[in-house]
C-alpha cells in the first residue's frame, strides 16, 4: 500500500491507498486553522481540535495516528519541479536540494512539500519516497507554447500546474473512451482553475504559466490581464484579491452562485466573465488540436456546477459540442455523446500520486 501526502499552503491531506483492492483504508486532513479529521475503514472518525501552529505541528499530529501503518512507498505532491523533473522521482538528498532551490517559484508550496518529505522520512525510515511534481505533466509542451516573448536573458518561461490532476483525468478519460492516447481539453475548475490541451495523451499547452496566476478566472487570481495592470496593481492584488473575490467580494463559487440566484448583478457578471474566459480557451485549444475526442470537467466547480458547464460550452454546437441537459443536471459521467464527448471526471490527485509512486517503485 502507498501512503500519500498532498500538502497545501494551509493543510496536510493524507491517504493510505491500496491500488490492488481499489480502497483507501486510511484518510485524513489536518487544517492549520481548523482540526484534524482521521478516518479508518470500519471505525468512527477521529477528530482532534486545532488550530495547528504550523505545518510541522500538523504533520506531527497526523504521523502520531499513522504509527501502525506500514506503507511500501510514500508519495508526495510537490508543486514546482521547474525544468528538472519530467516525471516522478525517488527522493534523495539531491532531489530535496532541488525542491528547496525551486522554492522561490512556489513559495507557499515547495517548502511545505519538502517539510512533509522530511517528516515522513523520520517517521518511516527506509521506506522509499517518491516526489510527484505538478509541473511535470506539462514538460511535454513545445517551445512555441512555453516561450514568452520577452528578452531571453530574463529566463522566463511557462510551466503550467494542475499536472497531477490532468494526468489522472487523462488516464481515466482514456479508459472511458477506449482510446489509449486521447486528444482532450481538460478543464480543472476549482479555487484554482486551468485549461489544458492534450494531444495523444500529452500536454501541448496549458493556461497557467510561469505562476498559477495566468489563464482562467479563479477564486482570488485574476487570470489573464494586460501586463501593465501587474505594474499598476501589484502581484499581491492579482493573486490574492482578484478573480471572483475582486468581482464579488466572495472567492467561493458556491457563494457567488447563491448571490447570482438572488439576482446580485456583480455575481451574475462574475459568472459570465468566468464562463466567457473558459469558452475562449476551449475554442483556442480546439483550433490548436484540430481534433478533440472529449472535453473533461474536473475539480470542485467543474464536477458540481451544471450551470457553469452549460454556459462555458454554450454556442459551440458547430464544433460538435452539445451537452445533454438532463445528463448535465444529473452530473453524469458522460454529459454529451455528441461528436466531441463531454465528461465529468472527479479529481483524484491522491490516487494518481499513489499510481505513479507504485509504478516507479515496482
Amino acid at each position: 500500500m502507498i501512503l500519500v501526502f498532498n500538502t497545501g499552503s494551509s493543510s496536510v491531506k493524507y491517504e493510505l491507498v491500496d491500488l490492488k483492492a481499489g480502497t483507501r483504508p486510511v484518510r485524513g486532513l489536518a487544517e492549520l486553522d481548523g482540526a484534524l479529521t482521521h478516518r479508518v475503514e470500519g471505525r468512527p472518525p477521529y477528530l482532534r481540535e486545532g488550530p495547528f501552529a504550523d505545518h510541522a505541528a500538523a504533520f506531527s499530529a497526523a504521523l502520531d495516528l499513522l504509527t501502525d501503518v506500514r506503507p511500501s512507498a510514500i508519495g508526495h505532491r510537490v508543486v514546482h519541479g521547474g525544468t528538472r523533473f519530467h516525471g516522478p522521482v525517488l527522493v534523495d538528498d539531491a532531489v530535496m536540494a532541488a525542491i528547496d532551490e525551486l522554492a522561490p517559484l512556489a513559495p507557499l508550496h515547495n517548502p511545505v512539500n519538502l517539510a512533509g518529505i522530511r517528516a515522513a522520512a523520520t517517521a518511516f525510515p527506509g521506506v522509499p519516497q517518491v516526489a510527484v511534481f505538478d509541473t511535470a505533466f506539462h514538460q511535454s509542451m513545445p517551445p512555441e507554447a512555453y516561450t514568452y516573448a520577452v528578452p531571453r536573458e530574463a529566463g522566463a518561461r511557462r510551466f503550467g500546474f494542475h499536472g497531477t490532476s490532468c494526468s489522472y483525468a487523462t488516464r481515466r478519460a482514456a479508459e472511458i473512451l477506449g482510446r489509449p492516447e486521447p486528444d482532450l481539453i481538460v478543464l480543472h475548475l476549482g479555487n484554482g482553475a486551468s485549461a489544458t490541451a492534450i494531444r495523444a495523451g500529452r500536454s501541448i499547452d496549458t493556461s497557467m504559466g510561469a505562476t498559477p496566476t495566468e489563464g482562467l478566472v479563479m477564486g482570488t487570481r485574476s487570470g489573464d490581464v494586460d501586463p501593465y495592470l501587474a505594474a499598476e496593481l501589484g502581484a499581491a492584488v492579482l493573486t490574492r484579491r482578484s478573480g471572483l473575490l475582486g468581482l464579488t467580494g466572495a472567492s467561493d463559487m458556491r457563494e457567488v452562485r447563491r448571490r447570482a440566484e438572488l439576482g446580485d448583478p456583480d455575481a451574475l457578471l462574475a459568472r459570465q466573465v468566468y464562463c466567457y474566459r473558459i469558452r475562449k480557451y476551449v475554442g483556442a485549444y480546439y483550433a490548436l488540436l484540430g481534433h478533440v475526442d472529449a472535453i473533461v470537467f474536473t475539480g470542485g466547480v467543474g464536477e458540481h456546477d451544471a450551470d457553469i458547464r452549460a454556459a462555458a460550452l454554450g454556442g459551440l454546437e458547430r464544433l460538435g459540442i452539445q451537452l445533454d441537459p438532463h445528463h448535465n443536471a444529473a452530473h453524469r459521467e458522460t454529459i454529451s455523446d455528441s461528436d466531441v464527448r463531454v465528461l465529468i471526471i472527479p479529481a483524484d490527485e491522491e490516487w494518481e500520486i499513489a499510481h505513479q509512486a507504485a509504478t516507479l517503485t515496482g
